[in-house]
């Protein structure tokens, strides 16, 4: 039980190795590693995994197996398989593919949309309007991201402002989740409160999520900040996949075992078997050749063997 009143009672972790983990890895990962993988973490008992992207293979070729994966992955009743849409002939895909949900993307830097996608911010999220019309008539859910909601590596500060009118924006598409991304990792505790209550002020807190990155070691810090102001909905990587592509040598995604030994430590229920998350992050590490990123995964992996 958590006695901790100010603290939500029970979370969901939204796994997103396969996909935004994967994704940034230089060597080609099977199809076959990678539904491995998914079925793992789906047995772990996550209600929402990131399993794919039908982006071009031009641009994402980690990511070229995503329909593969979808049609071989075990799916496990009441989970939630996510796939991220940049326009409609993804969706399209994801659609074929059986995704649950589609997930869009905007920045909340003008700086960051122009230099990434050579168009505005309005414009981009203008772009969308018809992957999320055709996902509410498809009967699916629609999950926004919104990047660079704390620091740009180009423009640096980015206006609680700009972040509150990009969640605004993609309330109105019909979002039923919007993720608030620290991107490149730097923000700090008394910042992530400040913005996701600022984004709890165009959207529903019981909708809102928190996406860290750990590039500077303050991602679990800014998960129990965004847990005492009332976020309950979190990203996380298994064995920390992933990385920063614009803080060389940084880690990226906080790593989903280290998420989970927070939660445990805290009386927080999530329903995923730690055990089992554990043991995917150490095959995934295997897969890839080298440790995981997950302090408390490699951590009670090692217990095992004392």
């Amino acid at each position: 039980m958590n006695t901790q009143a100010n603290l939500p009672g029970k979370v969901k972790i939204v796994e997103v190795g396969p996909r935004d983990g994967l994704q940034n890895e230089k060597e080609s990962v099977s199809a076959a590693v990678k539904v491995e993988l998914v079925d793992r973490l789906s047995r772990a008992g996550f209600l929402n995994i990131e399993a794919a992207s039908f982006v071009s293979p031009k641009w994402v070729p980690q990511m070229a197996t995503s329909t593969e994966v979808m049609a071989q992955i075990t799916r496990r009743p009441g989970t939630i398989y996510s796939a991220l849409t940049p326009n409609m002939q993804g969706f399209e895909a994801a659609l074929a593919a059986g995704a649950g949900e589609v997930v869009i993307f905007g920045s909340a830097s003008e700086a960051f949309s122009q230099k990434n996608i050579n168009c505005s911010i309005a414009e981009s999220i203008a772009r969308f309007e018809p992957v999320a019309k055709a996902a509410k008539a498809n009967g699916l859910r629609l999950r926004a991201s919104v990047s660079c909601a704390f620091g740009c590596p180009y423009q640096g500060e980015v206006p609680e402002d700009a972040v509150a009118d990009v969640v605004a924006r993609m309330r109105d598409l019909g979002c039923d989740e919007i993720d608030i991304a620290d991107t490149i990792g730097v923000a700090t505790a008394r910042k992530t409160q400040s913005v996701m209550l600022r984004a709890a002020g165009a959207f529903r807190l019981d909708g809102i999520s928190g996406h860290f990155h750990d590039t500077y070691g303050q991602a679990l810090a800014n998960i129990y900040a965004s847990l005492e102001v009332g976020v309950s909905i979190f990203h996380s990587s298994v064995s920390g996949l992933g990385g920063c592509p614009y803080a060389k040598g940084a880690t990226g995604n906080v790593a989903t075992e280290d998420v989970l030994y927070l939660m445990q430590g805290l009386g927080i229920e999530t329903g995923i078997d730690l055990d089992m998350v554990v043991d995917a992050g150490q095959f995934i590490s295997q897969q890839l050749g080298r440790k995981g990123a997950s302090r408390a995964g490699n951590a009670l992996a090692a217990r095992r063997l004392a």
